[in-house]
């Protein structure tokens, strides 16, 4: 039996945030550009996002341009540019003939104007979509999402529409770029390294983590239920004894 299907009810992440790496690396072992591997990686997407959603997965986040991306290069920050505004607007119209509405977390203050316009286009496309949600992270900081979200409610302290007693984790969670979706259960991270490097810092709380030497463009359908199997078999506790958890499931059965 597929190891997907063998997870079952609440075994099953509401949530997966994925670290999309080695795009570079896998292009630089074929003596190909830079750019080549993130092109690859539109197949892994497209693999994740078909097994998450057979799966019922409710939420995907990648990570595909961090805030630091800036720092490289500006030809292979200017073809990653590229290669996202063309994929918006091929990519758009088949995400809503498979109810996946996509959203985009981030500062896009930074993007050229053209691209923010098809950003808007694309999620106006498919915001009527419910059965699955795409969330892309562009120009997103873990750290600039916290602060983003503390700025928000400092200015609503001083202008007398908060008391700072109020301020609860519930209500700050409301002001991250994720309000609306559920805290991601499990982060997964290819490429070899085992960082979270400045993703979802607030969100991965309490996220399982899973570490994957498989470059981006190679995670497939596969990797990603080997993945979504080793959530399966793992105890969630919530700061709870082992114990405790046994008998709450016990009780629920």
């Amino acid at each position: 039996m597929d190891k997907v299907r063998q997870i079952a009810g609440r075994s099953v992440p509401r949530h997966v945030a994925i670290i999309m790496d080695g795009n570079n690396r896998w292009a630089k072992r074929r003596l190909l550009p830079g750019v080549a591997g993130h092109k690859a990686g539109v197949d892994a997407v497209r693999a994740v996002i078909e097994v998450c959603a057979e799966a019922g997965v409710e939420v995907l986040t990648l990570f595909a341009f961090s805030s630091e991306n800036w720092q490289r290069p500006a030809d292979e920050v200017g073809a990653l540019m590229d290669l996202f505004f063309s994929a918006l607007k091929r990519e758009a119209r088949k995400l809503k003939e498979n109810d996946i509405r996509l959203r985009i977390i981030g500062d896009r203050s930074r993007f050229h104007p053209e691209l923010q316009a098809a950003m808007l286009q694309a999620e106006t496309i498919t915001a009527g979509c419910s059965g699955f949600v795409l969330q892309v992270a562009a120009n997103y900081g873990g750290q600039w999402d916290i602060a983003q979200a503390a700025r928000q409610l400092a200015e609503a302290a001083c202008a007398g529409r908060l008391n700072p007693d109020e301020i609860t984790p519930a209500l700050f969670e409301r002001h991250l770029a994720t309000d609306g979706t559920p805290m991601p259960d499990l982060c997964i991270r290819t490429g070899g390294e085992r960082r979270i490097s400045n993703f979802l810092l607030w969100q991965l709380a309490y996220a399982e983590l899973y570490f994957s030497d498989l470059f981006w463009p190679d995670f497939k359908h596969e990797a990603m239920k080997l993945a979504l199997a080793d959530f399966g078999n793992r105890q969630r506790r919530f700061g709870k004894t082992s114990e405790q958890v046994v008998r709450e499931a016990q009780a629920e059965c």
